[in-house]
């Protein structure tokens, strides 16, 4: 046991302490806090708090800091928004960029409308829960607070499911969607299906009321087809699509997207998924999309033809980070914006660099990635302006970014994309 001196919070919500010259990360400790922790190399497990931090508040949920979900639940809102866009500001100090990041925009909404619990089987039975932090056991929970009210029978179904198939033995992964049309429901993990397993799965969804249940994206049962609403459109979203976290998010996104993007006439979006920028977009302008998941695109251009008032929006599934958009096709576009998976967009942002698109609108959720293909643009010859943190991922260590950036030399630099 040692006693430890918690100096801040560091990129996973873990408090960071000094143990002689060395750090030590100590979960759910809070800056300021003088604590009692066990502690192994440089991880340590929170044995009391000595003297806690005048901004420590009573957790809501009984599962947190057992259950690894939430990283930072008992922090004071004031000082949990200012730790949040801590995060954007340290990734962008770190590489090297100085601009304004605004205060965080609280987006979480009615709550996440996407969830994934595990399953770990025991002798033919099926624990489901969320993993502990840093580790791969499982938390059995009772519900998740966090969560939409569409999702309130997501966890009895996550475990009839995972008990038809616990005789197997395998680890399973079961993604939840709350769409307008019920749960969509995604299994991973299982591999191929018995007949006799299908069979009990079917039964399953109709005793949950699922709308609709995979395997691997394969169907095992279809009772309605779910569908989100994304702007004007409605999309009839393929089996484990990427959707934004919570609706609010996905609205307070976009309208910074819209808002920086108003004027333009032709405009890419890059990494478009099943559109919830590009369906918004093209009210005004024409679109031109592109994302590597091909039942995504093809999920968002079914809903463009079946929705009115929409401009041309035209593209194609693409691996943008094996084939970004180069110069030459940049240059038809006058506004640009691309949200790429955490990894971010490094190979996209070479090539954006080098455009003349004057306008390039980067939403990302990943505070790091985002730094290095801010510092591409930025080295490209781009202006930043300001960052928003938007916050869809409450207590959890993750922030969405939106951020704009303009170029005033053009018409030079067209002259050059066009003349290769």
């Amino acid at each position: 046991m040692k006693k430890l001196y918690i100096e801040r919070l560091g990129l996973r919500g873990e408090g960071v302490a000094l143990d002689g010259d060395a750090r030590v990360f100590v979960p759910y400790a809070l800056p300021g806090e003088t604590v009692i922790a066990e502690v192994e190399g440089d991880h340590a497990r929170l044995v009391d708090i000595v003297e806690p931090s005048p901004d420590r508040i009573a957790p809501f949920c009984p599962h947190y800091a057992h259950c690894g979900g939430c990283a930072v639940q008992a922090l004071a809102p004031a000082a949990y928004a200012e730790w949040k866009r801590g995060l954007v500001v340290t990734a962008l100090r770190n590489a090297g960029l100085s601009c304004e990041v605004a205060p965080l925009v609280d987006a979480h909404g009615a709550g996440r409308r996407r969830v994934t619990f595990h399953a770990r089987m025991e002798r033919g039975h099926a624990r489901v829960g969320f993993m502990a932090a840093r580790s791969h056991e499982i938390v059995e929970i009772e519900s998740c607070p966090l969560l939409v009210p569409e999702l309130a029978g997501a966890l009895p179904a996550a475990r009839a499911i995972a008990q038809i198939l616990a005789a197997r033995g395998k680890p399973l992964d079961l993604s939840f969607t709350a769409t307008l049309d019920g749960m969509d429901v995604d299994l991973r993990g299982a591999g191929p299906l018995e007949e006799h397993e299908t069979s009990a799965l079917i039964k399953a969804a109709e005793a949950h009321d699922l709308a609709r249940l995979s395997n691997h994206g394969g169907l095992v049962a279809l009772r309605r087809s779910p569908v989100v609403q994304i702007g004007p459109a409605r999309v009839s979203i393929p089996p484990g699509c990427f959707l934004q976290a919570t609706e609010a998010g996905e609205e307070a996104i976009a309208a910074r997207v819209l808002a920086a993007a108003k004027g333009g006439k032709r405009i890419a979006d890059l990494f478009c998924g099943v559109g919830a920028f590009a369906l918004r977009l093209a009210q005004n302008a024409r679109v031109s999309a592109f994302d590597s998941a091909a039942e995504a695109v093809e999920a968002m251009f079914a809903s463009a033809r079946n929705s009115e008032g929409l401009k041309p929006l035209d593209g194609a599934a693409r691996d943008l980070f094996e084939r970004p958009l180069s110069v030459q096709e940049l240059a038809p576009f006058d506004v640009v914006v691309f949200d790429p998976p955490r990894a971010g967009a490094q190979a996209q942002a070479r090539e954006i660099a080098k455009s003349a698109v004057k306008t390039v609108v980067a939403v990302s959720c990943g505070a790091q990635s985002f730094a290095r293909d801010a510092a591409i643009l930025l080295n490209g010859g781009y202006s930043l302006s300001l960052v928003t943190p938007i916050d869809q991922f409450r207590h959890a260590p993750h922030v969405e970014i939106v951020a704009v950036f303009s170029r005033r030399d053009g018409q030079k630099r067209l002259k050059r994309a066009l003349l290769g």
